[in-house]
């Protein structure tokens, strides 16, 4: 059980505003801020280098972290400073050639779709879209049938962008897995508000950053890949801390994961990030997880219940992302009267999933993303606002 009064005494940003945009970034806890600028103040009174080597048990600590996060082990994991990097990171480490398909789900992400599309004009790999089931999920079956000897990768977003839509990761997984096939799981909006084991997903790679609902710094980011694969993989470029000179002619990947890293990084956001986890860990995701769909299962019910109000969320079981739109009253426009009561939101235009938004016909939509730290009066006042407009 989430202690309310207390997560929220630990959140300066409430006494701010409704913080309604978790999946965009959310809210730093206490900790995580006095530990980046616990080790910033320390940088400047002795210097970088030396701020870093006092500092360098508790910066090892963050890839426990993240594989305790994760269930996996420290040694599979990267540290990056964003998602969208180690997603790329995985993604261009494949050796894809003339033909070679990638299959990937109808709401994927446009950074994700972008780099299909790359390797496509530059490689010659087909992309071939695995087709949604009647809730407008990715259908496994569909999925299976689809998977032939020139599949050389599967890669889908767990929680798309918007929609609230949970994709069925861990049955991909298993069928990634009967098959042979690599499988890249992009889960920016499911890490740190839904329990992630790499093991029962079958994921072989798996990327998030730290500023959504793991409530960690903006610039932090981090890629698991599964060690029976990373001897595979080749990352797309590298320097000396990834790949250590050895020889005038010759140079050694790491074994690890931290051979898709490069030397310099931003210490004090991976302070954070560790601490990010370790604050969601201590609470518990599996509460966490309960706390955001009551959240968002609310702000769904309070919406439906307006005229001219219409959610766009897809599927049985929705994620704490819920999308809707107001009858003449433009998504940009609404946004920036619940931004003037202190309510904030965020917007998901077509180009950001642009085969589901095409599909639906989805205009840009408003998107609030509700937190466990969230109140139900905050949920209550958003609904307020948005029944004045169509009133």
């Amino acid at each position: 059980m989430i202690d309310l009064f207390n997560v929220r005494a630990d959140t300066p940003g409430v006494e701010h505003g409704i913080h309604l945009n978790n999946a965009g970034a959310a809210l730093m806890p206490r900790p995580v801020l006095d530990a980046m600028t616990g080790y910033l103040r320390r940088e400047a009174e002795i210097g970088g280098y030396e701020a870093a080597d006092e500092a360098q048990r508790r910066l090892d600590a963050v890839y426990t972290s993240v594989a305790n996060l994760l269930d996996a082990r420290p040694e599979e994991i990267a540290l990056t400073e964003n998602a969208t990097v180690a997603w790329q990171m995985a993604f261009y480490s494949f050796a894809f050639k003339p033909g070679d398909r990638i299959l990937t789900a109808r709401a994927e992400y446009a950074a994700n779709y972008v780099a299909f599309l790359h390797a496509a004009k530059t490689q010659g790999v087909e992309i071939d879209v695995v087709p949604n089931d009647s809730d407008g999920v990715l259908d496994p079956e569909a999925l299976e049938s689809m998977i032939d000897d020139r599949v050389r990768l599967i890669a889908i977003t767990w929680v798309p962008t918007n929609g609230g839509l949970v994709n069925p990761a861990a049955e991909i997984g298993r069928i990634a897995r009967r098959h042979g096939v690599p499988y890249l799981l992009d889960a920016c909006q499911a890490v740190g508000q839904m329990p992630v084991n790499v093991d029962q997903l079958g994921c072989d790679m798996l990327t998030a950053p730290g500023r959504k609902f793991l409530r960690g710094p903006r610039g932090t980011g981090f890629l698991y890949v599964r060690q029976s694969l990373l001897a595979h993989l080749h990352p797309p470029v590298i320097d000396h801390f990834a790949a250590p000179w050895v020889e005038p002619d010759r140079y050694e990947l790491r074994a690890d994961a931290r051979r898709f890293e490069t030397w310099e990084n931003n210490y004090a956001a991976r302070l954070g990030l560790g601490v990010a986890i370790d604050y969601a860990l201590a609470l518990g995701l599996e509460h966490i997880e309960v706390r955001c769909q009551s959240l968002a299962m609310l702000l769904r019910a309070e919406l439906r219940q307006l005229p001219g109000v219409h959610v766009h969320d897809l599927g049985p079981k929705p994620a704490a992302i819920v999308s809707f739109s107001i009858d003449g009253h433009p998504a940009e426009t609404v946004r920036s009267i619940l931004a003037a009561a202190g309510i904030h939101v965020s917007l998901s235009k077509p180009s950001s999933t642009l085969l589901d938004a095409t599909a639906r016909a989805l205009p840009t939509l408003i998107r609030a993303s509700p937190h466990y730290y969230n109140t139900e009066d905050e949920i209550f006042a958003l609904a307020e606002h948005c029944r004045r407009l169509t009133s």
